[in-house]
């Protein structure tokens, strides 16, 4: 029996659940466990009925901004909240869930912002995110997904020459997933498809950019070599509306 997991940037649940589209996802899709990102609540702003779903919830400090979620079908083993590092755990940034086979942290990684003030923390934040996600790893598989707020390689946006060294298209930013792929992880979506171009998950809402296609993918699933073996798809669904990102899903066999 496969298995779907599902993350999303929802860019304010309140929003993607007042219009529908959150319902209407989940109804045609049903994933087995959704992981969201901005979901922009505090505790008590969503009262939220999923049917056979359990709730996890991770909030920033600050209103109306960042956080996570995750709802899964399968009870986890244990779940814990941040990566247990003061600097980093105040923005609602990771939940991490334990099953049988493998850890699913689901994370929203720092926006190194139009001006580039935030690029020095995102740096610190790449190295100690990758370092938790190895620490994992020596008790068993990881999967992680989520908006990772980095186009990788130029395939991975429309119009990589202009954007080359802004906010998600730096060298920093591309050489700190580099990082990530040579300490023995995989991007699911490029296992899949390494030369698919025109796959995106993020578009902005100005020039029309999702009517053109004009998009970056930044949200991914990354996963432990050791599971290559059990992966059956990776997806995006673009056609899925309610946020500037689509969500995106991995099928494990």
């Amino acid at each position: 029996m496969a298995k779907k997991l599902v993350s999303w940037n929802v860019n304010g649940l309140r929003a993607c659940v007042s219009k529908g589209c959150f319902q209407d996802f989940m109804e045609k899709e049903d994933p087995d466990v959704i992981c969201l990102q901005e979901t922009k609540l505090q505790e008590g702003q969503i009262e939220l009925e999923l049917a056979g779903y359990e709730q996890y919830w991770n909030y920033a400090e600050k209103k109306g901004y960042s956080g996570t979620a995750i709802f899964t079908k399968e009870k986890p083993i244990s779940v814990t909240y941040g990566l247990g590092i003061e600097e980093h755990d105040h923005e609602g940034r990771v939940i991490t869930a334990e099953y049988e086979k493998y850890y699913l942290v689901t994370v929203y990684v720092p926006n190194a912002k139009d001006d580039l003030s935030r690029l020095e923390y995102r740096q610190v934040w790449e190295d100690d995110f990758l370092a938790y996600i190895k620490g994992l790893e020596k008790k068993k598989p990881v999967i992680y997904c989520g908006d990772l707020n980095v186009a990788h390689r130029e395939i991975d946006l429309k119009n990589p020459k202009s954007n080359r060294g802004h906010a998600g298209f730096t060298d920093e930013e591309r050489g700190k997933f580099d990082n990530v792929l040579s300490s023995g992880l995989v991007d699911t979506f490029r296992h899949f498809y390494p030369d698919l171009e025109g796959a995106y998950s993020w578009w902005s809402y100005r020039f029309k950019a999702r009517e053109k296609n004009a998009g970056w993918r930044i949200d991914y699933f990354v996963v432990s070599k050791a599971l290559v073996p059990e992966l059956e798809d990776a997806k995006i669904y673009a056609e899925a509306l309610g946020s500037d990102h689509c969500p995106v899903g991995l099928i494990l066999r």
